[in-house]
């Protein structure tokens, strides 16, 4: 048996046995397919075995991708087989895997193995150093198809298909880029991915507007009907475009044609006839400033045609044209959910998105929250009952058993309080304090065998009123009206006042034991829980009461949320419940708190007030999200029952608790230096 030996040449070697020396240069052949071996222009066959003294020639194994790759025809990718049958698809992805990898693929060129190939009446010749090797049978691992081979190159070139998803995000982003001026790019994006941005009668609805050709878009609209799901929109989409055509008419001093677009295509359309009689009136502008003033209209121009066009957007498809900066409102309200599902979430942020990074979640640490002991009030000499912080926050009135009320001034850059004055002779201590809405005056109430009331003005530090209506009486609530110059008081003997500010009685309601009142902003309602567990709405004007909220245990104190709609109830051996006062239903119910038959005030509190806070009798405060029942913080430091939460309105990261262990803890985020200890140490110690 003869085996052929393949040696490897130079590429600078001859392709043929011109003895070295290089033949003139010569133009590369296009090589085509044909149907059967010797024909003109047929294609070298796809094997390189060879056939000596009647036994086949083994073929190197680097040879058969060269082969394959010889096989191919330039004109459409197919692979021939010298007798037309075989798959050629596993070998044509072979010869392109091994292209890549450096091997050549080109017909006529010499290879690393130094084969060179020709054609020869449609047989394959190859020269191995001046050997002629004749190709006479084809190797069944180079056989290829010519079907299944243009298959497989037209799927290797096939885009894939994207799916609606994919779309749409394409779509915003072009949408999102062309709002950045970057046409260009919009243009490849769109050609690249095979999207259209928008329909194409959206796109010249577009620029007909942008160019103030109103006579086109409104053409436009007809086309557009056919493709929007509410064709009576139309109506509305013509008026807005109308009603610009109008105003720039009257801003460049066509009177004439505006009382025509008034009268003839506005007025015919039989739609928002008081708008009409409006823009009527504009044709009594005696210049261009007024008319822009008056119709609250920023002028022709690039502005106004582009407000115009949001408007129009909204009565569109989607398909058809996307709602102005879609992607801008999406990554918004992306960042507004996570700030909501944010248990610590507790700072006013601007809402527009350069003032967070869209390339993290949103996350707030728990050291930015007011769970860290900033100071402790101590010139309280008994158990403090109450604290309150002023309506503006620059102050917080605490109220002790020692007979006193102490005044404190927050600084509003250190927000460390120090003492402003104290304010005494309260014979029966203090357990309830009220400031007036505009901070000027503050009212204190005693405990149960307690038949007067102090009001304090705190400008001053000076006694106005000290009011008694009777010795029988127990005066241990109160509440302002939202005007300042009245307020309600009562007790859990039966009595229920409206007194001015010099204690003159103006309305009485009897037979009422309140345990807590409260006045909405309505001016004219005051809700007032009572010994019969409940809380019932009391109006002085007409002298009619109603039942909002019942409770099955006693009701300790209440609360109400700024905007009147929610209320915080401390129960009695139950804990701290919301209820929502409109719709009269119990919202949730908060746990960890321990509340027995001591008055605790709860609070709402923080951003937006998102938080609710209490006391407790196990010592500890307790803080929750409004939305969690479970609490996000316990803080410890107290000795003894807290009585009392106050969040200070103006400081989200600022809470004062009073304790029945004579001290005030003024509650805040953690302090720099500890805030990096903390994160080296891993410690989560709330005091």
């Amino acid at each position: 048996m003869f085996q052929l030996t393949l040696a490897s040449v130079p590429p600078s070697s001859s392709d043929s046995d011109t003895g070295g020396v290089s033949p003139p240069p010569r133009k590369k052949q296009r090589v085509s397919v044909a149907e059967g071996a010797g024909e003109p222009g047929a294609s070298v066959t796809a094997g390189l075995s060879a056939v000596v003294g009647g036994h086949s020639t083994f073929v190197h194994p680097r040879l058969a991708p060269v082969a394959n790759c010889f096989n191919r025809n330039p004109v459409n990718g197919n692979i021939m087989q010298a007798n037309g049958g075989g798959q050629g698809q596993n070998q044509e992805l072979s010869c392109l895997n091994n292209s890549q990898n450096g091997e050549s693929s080109s017909i006529g060129a010499p290879h690393s193995n130094g084969l060179i190939s020709s054609t020869n009446n449609g047989s394959t010749v190859s020269t191995n150093n001046g050997i002629a090797v004749g190709t006479t049978s084809v190797s069944p691992t180079a056989s290829t198809a010519a079907g299944s081979g243009s298959d497989a190159g037209s799927a290797l070139k096939k885009k894939k298909r994207l799916s609606q998803s994919e779309e749409d995000v394409i779509r915003l982003i072009g949408q999102h880029l062309r709002g950045l001026g970057l046409n260009q790019t919009v243009d490849l994006l769109m050609q690249e991915s095979g999207c259209r941005l928008e329909h194409a009668a959206a796109t010249k609805f577009r620029n007909h507007v942008m160019e103030g050709e109103w006579d086109k878009a409104e053409s436009d609209l007809n086309e557009l009907k056919a493709l929007m799901h509410s064709p009576s929109a139309i109506v509305k989409m013509k008026f807005l475009l109308l009603q610009q055509k109008y105003l720039e008419y009257l801003e460049d001093g066509k009177v004439l044609e505006a009382l025509q677009v008034l009268r003839g295509e506005l007025t015919p359309l039989k739609y928002n006839t008081e708008r009409i009689h409006i823009l009527s009136g504009y044709l009594m502008c005696s210049h261009a400033e007024d008319l822009r003033a008056k119709a609250e209209w920023e002028g022709k121009g690039v502005s106004s045609r582009c407000r115009l066009l949001d408007k129009l957007q909204t009565y569109l498809p989607p398909s058809v044209m996307l709602p102005p900066r879609r992607l801008h409102s999406l990554l918004r309200q992306a960042v507004e959910l996570q700030r909501d599902r944010c248990l610590y979430h507790n700072t006013k942020l601007d809402s527009s998105l350069d003032s967070v990074s869209l390339l993290l979640d949103h996350a707030c640490s728990r050291k930015q929250f007011p769970c860290y002991t900033q100071q402790i009030l101590t010139e309280h000499c008994n158990e403090v009952w109450f604290c309150k912080f002023s309506n503006d926050g620059t102050k917080l009135a605490t109220g002790s058993k020692d007979t006193t009320v102490i005044i404190w001034l927050v600084d509003p850059e250190t927000h460390q309080l120090k003492l402003l004055r104290t304010l005494e002779g309260h014979a029966y201590g203090v357990s309830y304090l009220a400031w007036s809405p505009d901070d000027s005056y503050l009212i204190a109430c005693g405990p149960d065998d307690c038949s007067e009331l102090w009001l304090w003005n705190i400008q001053t530090g000076e006694l106005r009123t000290k009011m008694s209506q009777s010795h029988e009486d127990s005066l241990t609530s109160v509440a302002w009206n939202p005007d300042g110059k009245r307020f309600v008081t009562g007790g859990q003997r039966g009595q229920f006042y409206q007194c001015d500010l010099d204690g003159n009685l103006l309305d009485s309601w009897e037979g009422v034991r309140v345990q807590c009142l409260w006045c909405l902003n309505d001016g004219r309602t005051v809700l007032a829980s009572d010994t019969h567990q409940r809380i019932r709405g009391y109006n002085f004007e007409d002298l009619t009461d109603r039942n909002i909220v019942q409770e099955d245990h006693p009701i300790m104190s209440f609360t109400v949320s700024e905007n009147g709609r929610l209320a915080l109830l401390n129960v009695a051996t139950q804990g701290v419940h919301l209820w929502d006062l409109q719709d009269r239903v119990l919202v949730r119910k908060y746990q960890g708190v321990t509340q027995g038959f001591y008055t605790i005030h709860s609070c709402f509190g923080g951003h937006n007030e998102d938080f609710i806070a209490s006391g407790s009798e196990d010592h500890k405060v307790y803080i929750w999200h409004k939305r969690s029942e479970l609490p996000i913080a316990e803080l410890t430091g107290h000795t003894r029952t807290v009585n009392c939460v106050s969040w200070n309105p103006a400081l989200p990261g600022l809470m004062a608790s009073a304790s029945d262990d004579g001290t005030v803890r003024v509650w805040g985020p953690a302090p720099f230096l500890d805030v990096h200890a903390e994160e080296n140490s891993g410690s989560t110690m709330d005091s």
